[in-house]
């Protein structure tokens, strides 16, 4: 008789709630008509955005208890006191950069002798990423840009994206605003999460406009300008730009960043950033009376990095923040004009969080489960495998002083 793989789907534990899923109902459905030799079980949930009762209505099993799972699906960081011992766990567990808040979570994880595959390094051969939430991350970040702008100068004001019914309402009502002629915004990044930051941009009916124009030339209409590396960054030795490069020698390259600053009203952040690269622009270039830089939405959300703004994360309820240049410090928001509002915001997503579960729910389908539900060999999983039965592997050993050191 063929073994029954059992997989359960997690009550979402982090703080503060997170209101995704990995897989939704319908999902689920045609995954069991797929693999009929799996079964799921979903842990209940008061805040999730898949009520239970959709669980329930299609006769999924809802239990406290995952004991009996062999799988364990969740969306981001796990409370480390509900972990089940020898249990495989999939999830974003942010530790591979060795962040210092997911330090306890990490080793409770070994020492519970957890197999865990990180979503965040399932990636093609070329290093792409499978599955991600990205592009809704730039949809919402975007949206929330130019929200803080009309908050700021208060010419308009837009809904938070978390209390639309949906994305059709949200879309519904960027359409209706009126933005400055002349208004400048820059889009860094080339990825998914810039893709949907563009996205939203399009919706509001601004004109994309190239850099060079961009950096030059005054409008008569708001526009924007995406921006990738090759833009933002130049090699000391004046070596030519190359990506590869660049991701593997990070340290080797200046930024060129700030002519952009000196024309930019709002400012969102699509990039990749290594901690290894150039800052996009220092504390003392943000007291310059040629900063232009109002509104900045830091999707990429790098705490003390490359944006000096970015502070902290922000929330979904308590999104904005005022930057005072001068100061260096934070303030309460449109506490003064001249302070930078700042959007940072970790989980942008959960503001529309039926969408993006949909949507990164597709993505595991076509490209992570067939192969994790059949057992089949699979190098990506191996290679997004960050421990194996409690132990690190061997992509991730250079872990093992954050893992056994301090949490600094």
């Amino acid at each position: 008789m063929e073994k029954i793989l059992r997989v359960g789907i997690l009550r979402e534990t982090r703080n503060p709630p997170d209101r995704r899923v990995p897989l939704t109902p319908p999902q689920i459905i045609a995954l069991q008509e797929n693999y009929p030799g799996v079964e799921f079980f979903v842990q209940p949930s008061d805040y999730r955005s898949y009520s239970n009762e959709e669980y329930e209505y299609l006769n999924i099993p809802l239990t406290e208890d995952l004991r009996n799972c062999d799988i364990l699906m969740g969306v981001k960081e796990v409370d480390r006191r509900t972990f089940i011992a020898g249990k495989t766990y999939l999830f974003f567990a942010h530790v591979a950069k060795k962040q210092p808040h997911n330090h306890d979570m990490f080793r409770e994880m070994v020492d519970r002798k957890l197999t865990f595959i990180d979503y965040e390094y399932l990636k093609t051969e070329e290093g792409e990423r499978v599955v991600a939430f990205g592009h809704y991350a730039g949809i919402v970040g975007a949206y929330n840009g130019l929200r803080a702008r009309g908050l700021k100068t208060n010419k308009f004001k837009l809904k938070p994206a978390y209390q639309c019914r949906d994305l059709d309402e949200m879309w519904a009502g960027l359409r209706l605003i009126e933005l400055n002629p002349g208004l400048k915004i820059l889009v860094t990044g080339s990825g998914r999460v810039a893709g949907g930051a563009v996205e939203t941009l399009n919706i509001a009916n601004i004109v994309q406009v190239s850099s060079d124009d961009y950096l030059t030339r005054d409008f008569e209409v708001p526009v924007f300008c995406q921006i990738g590396s090759e833009q933002y960054v130049l090699h000391k030795k004046g070596l030519k730009y190359d990506f590869s490069h660049f991701a593997g020698n990070p340290g080797e390259y200046e930024s060129v960043f700030l002519p952009y600053a000196k024309v930019t009203d709002i400012l969102i952040t699509g990039h990749y950033w290594d901690p290894h690269s150039p800052y996009f622009f220092s504390k003392e270039d943000m007291k310059k009376p040629d900063f232009r830089i109002s509104v900045i939405a830091d999707i990429s959300c790098d705490i003390n990095g490359p944006i000096p703004s970015t502070m902290r994360a922000t929330t979904i309820s308590d999104p904005f923040y005022g930057y005072n240049p001068y100061l260096e410090t934070e303030e309460p928001v449109f506490a003064r004009p001249s302070n930078i509002t700042v959007m940072s915001i970790d989980n942008l997503p959960g503001e529309l969080p039926r969408e993006a579960s949909m949507d990164f729910g597709k993505q595991l389908m076509n490209s992570v489960l067939p192969d994790l539900f059949t057992g089949k060999e699979s190098p990506m999983m191996e290679k997004a495998t960050i421990l194996k039965d409690g132990n690190l592997t061997s992509r991730f050993t250079y872990l093992n002083d954050y893992l056994y050191g301090s949490a600094e």
